[in-house]
């Protein structure tokens, strides 16, 4: 675990031997300091990504299309030939509404192939304080389809607002990778991801891909689960056994909460 709020690391589903899906895992705080001071009815967890995440979400894509690879270099047509530098945001930003649209046609021709993507935990405190609520705990699974939502969304609400694509941010850099890594693959049967990534950084830093705060969340995740979880805190003492909780690093802040609250265990 990271000292973010927001911790991930990766699982596998397994059946016996055979590993059926690799899984994200995102610990996320509820709410985040966007939505602390609405209502619980609107409170909102920030997701922070990184860009490994959108190497394995264009893996998960792409693989869908590994007997295929000819049908995705279809959906994507050739309009993008006349990318003359794909380093130069200024060469990029006029095609990234048609990247948009043959992200959004891709996703829609295999939506009925969608696969468990990205498990987001969630524990809830009241309000901004370090006092947990009493229904704390809950989780929520992202599709990988429903995952590109979050940033696609984002590009699109920008041209709605201003009717073009002003620059290369974050949201719609992932955007560009991710059309970049499915090109690759349609073309060539493979991408390389490090390249990608590298290059195509336009000027901005690649410890994260993007972040997305609790009001943009929100919309996706509103639900009875989202606004009264379904784990109370007095379950805890059944999740964290053999008093594990001593071993926990205080100067974490879920870790801390937990650590410092030893009436949990009584």
């Amino acid at each position: 675990m990271g000292n973010s709020q927001h911790e991930s690391c990766k699982i596998g589903m397994h059946s016996g031997r055979t590993c059926l899906q690799a899984i994200e895992i995102k610990l996320t705080a509820l709410p985040d300091n966007t939505t602390c001071d609405l209502s619980e009815d609107f409170y909102g967890c920030e997701i922070v990504v990184r860009p490994d995440s959108i190497v394995y979400l264009a893996c998960s894509i792409a693989e869908t299309f590994r007997h295929s690879p000819s049908y995705m270099k279809d959906l994507i047509g050739e309009h993008f030939s006349g990318v003359s530098d794909w380093t130069e945001p200024d060469c990029v930003i006029p095609y990234i509404p048609q990247m948009i649209s043959v992200i959004d046609s891709i996703a829609l021709s295999i939506l009925d192939n969608q696969k468990p993507f990205l498990m987001q935990p969630i524990w809830k405190t009241e309000g901004k304080s370090s006092k947990l609520s009493e229904n704390c705990l809950d989780v929520f699974v992202w599709s990988n389809l429903a995952f590109t939502r979050l940033f696609i969304d984002l590009a699109k609400l920008e041209l709605r607002t201003f009717g073009r694509i002003r620059l290369i941010a974050r949201h719609t850099r992932t955007v560009v990778w991710l059309f970049r890594m499915l090109y690759d693959f349609s073309t060539n049967g493979s991408f390389s991801h490090r390249r990608i990534i590298d290059a195509l950084s336009y000027n901005t830093k690649n410890d994260k891909a993007f972040a997305v705060s609790g009001r943009v969340t929100h919309a996706y995740m509103k639900s009875e689960a989202l606004r009264r979880p379904r784990i109370q805190k007095s379950e805890i003492k059944r999740i964290i056994l053999g008093g594990g909780q001593n071993l926990l690093s205080p100067e974490r802040r879920l870790d801390a909460i937990i650590y410092g609250s030893p009436d949990l265990f009584n």
